[in-house]
């Protein structure tokens, strides 16, 4: 437990495509900032100038344009070049980062929904990142529903969601297994209910978290 009250604080959000995490980042980064703490929001893949161009390639066009192996290489480069530019620095500063997917991400879709490779990711994440959140929330959600919310949305990133079902489902299981591999950082909450139900949650954990680090908000 970090005990320095002007280090920073690293959250990040996971769920299934369309478990409504982006919003709740949003809410959550909103609710924080006006009690007075210094917020960075940002997101995977991206979040700085050359992930940005690596999101790009990564979430649009045909579903089968990368192996999952290529996918690996890609996600841990663009994490990289996230952490030196943005994340570090500003948990450096003693801001908090609030983060729409990491790691744990890589680890479903690349690592084990199209494949079992969470050895490979585990090894890059190791070499190339070497950091984990300091809190994780899993927003849990109906898988099709949630594939229904993220087709709803009718934007260009979308070849994850053209996989379909079964691999949102896979998914699902997936992630709620890592909650249980990593319970000392992972908040699994129900998706299914109300955005500002949610909101409460995550916004009442998340003090708690800061207040454990000495850092009340």
């Amino acid at each position: 437990m970090n005990s320095d009250p002007n280090a920073g604080l690293f959250i990040t959000f996971e769920g299934i495509d369309g478990s409504g995490k982006s919003t709740q980042c949003k809410l959550l980064a909103e609710a924080l900032a006006k009690a007075g703490r210094d917020v960075v929001l940002t997101r995977e893949p991206g979040g700085s100038p050359g992930a940005e161009d690596i999101r790009r390639m990564v979430l649009e066009g045909d579903p089968e344009k990368w192996s999952a192996e290529t996918e690996i290489l890609l996600f841990t480069a663009a994490r990289r070049d996230h952490m030196e530019r943005t994340i570090e620095p500003a948990l450096t500063a003693g801001k908090i980062v609030v983060c729409d997917r990491f790691a744990d991400s890589t680890r479903m879709y690349q690592g084990l929904s199209r494949g079992d490779l969470r050895a490979t990711v585990d090894r890059l994440h190791e070499m190339m990142i070497g950091r984990e959140p300091d809190l994780t929330f899993l927003i849990d959600m109906d898988p099709g529903i949630g594939l229904s919310r993220a087709k709803g949305r009718q934007g260009t990133e979308e070849r994850f969601e053209d996989f379909g079902l079964t691999l949102q489902e896979k998914m699902r299981a997936g992630f709620l297994d890592l909650a249980d591999e990593f319970p000392d950082r992972f908040c699994v909450l129900d998706g299914n209910r109300p955005v500002e139900v949610v909101a409460r949650d995550v916004l009442a954990h998340a003090r708690a978290k800061l207040a454990a680090s000495g850092a009340a908000a």
